[in-house]
């Protein structure tokens, strides 16, 4: 009897439990690779909440890059075009949907509160929904298609550069949220186990790597330069 639930089969581990016997390592991996890849899609939906509601509890954007929220709402788009062009499981790349959503909700959000606005600011979003459905309907060269997304890896890295150089010349991470770049971190670290599991593309895992890379680094930048509580005085009884 086959049982399969969004993708995920569970005929073969029932069978084995049912006969007595533990799952063997190719029976259990794939189940366990496709539970992961939802569970980060599940966790996705919320990533880029903790930066949203700060911005919007304090109305302000001081200290953050427009440039670099921009740059990822780029990136997010070729990866997730891509993912979609090769006919990946949506347990595989899922989550760069969602990702996608907020980022450009975020993007929307500090031009909100970066008036006023110059015109030479609406030309970048302009390009982009004028390009974007192109991309995303995979209606472009195979070849161009290959290196849009070998940049997209350039464009993650380099988004997050600045942000690790200003950290290191402040010996501080202003209001970056550890939650957010924690969740990165796990995802893209669980993501490099999936990706193996889906015989996803050796691009595709590159970009988790890379993003283990980052956003690791941006971790432990926040865990070294997080301020210690001040002491307070004790009252004297």
């Amino acid at each position: 009897m086959e049982l399969e639930i969004l993708g995920m089969n569970f005929s073969c581990v029932l069978k084995s439990l049912s006969d007595g016997n533990f799952p063997n390592r190719d029976c259990l991996l794939p189940l366990i690779s496709k539970i992961l890849g939802y569970c980060i899609v599940a966790a996705s939906t919320t990533v880029k909440l903790p930066q949203i509601l700060k911005i919007l509890k304090h109305s302000s954007v001081r200290g953050l890059s427009v440039a670099a929220f921009e740059l990822e709402v780029v990136g997010y788009t070729i990866a997730l075009s891509y993912c979609l062009h090769k006919g990946l499981p949506f347990s595989a790349y899922g989550e760069l949907l969602f990702l996608l959503v907020q980022a450009i909700i975020l993007v929307a959000i500090i031009y909100y509160y970066s008036q006023p606005l110059t015109a030479k600011t609406w030309i970048r979003p302009a390009l982009y929904c004028a390009i974007a459905p192109t991309i995303l309907g995979g209606r472009i060269d195979p070849v161009l298609f290959e290196t849009l997304y070998a940049s997209q890896h350039a464009i993650f890295f380099f988004a997050r550069v600045p942000q690790i150089w200003k950290n290191f010349t402040n010996k501080s991470t202003g209001e970056l949220s550890f939650l957010t770049f924690f969740m990165n971190f796990c995802g893209s670290l669980v993501r490099v186990f999936t990706s193996i599991q889906e015989n996803a593309p050796q691009s595709v895992i590159l970009g988790s790597l890379i993003g283990i890379m980052t956003n690791g680094t941006l971790l432990s930048q926040i865990l070294l330069y997080q301020k210690p509580p001040r002491k307070t005085d004790k009252k004297v009884q």
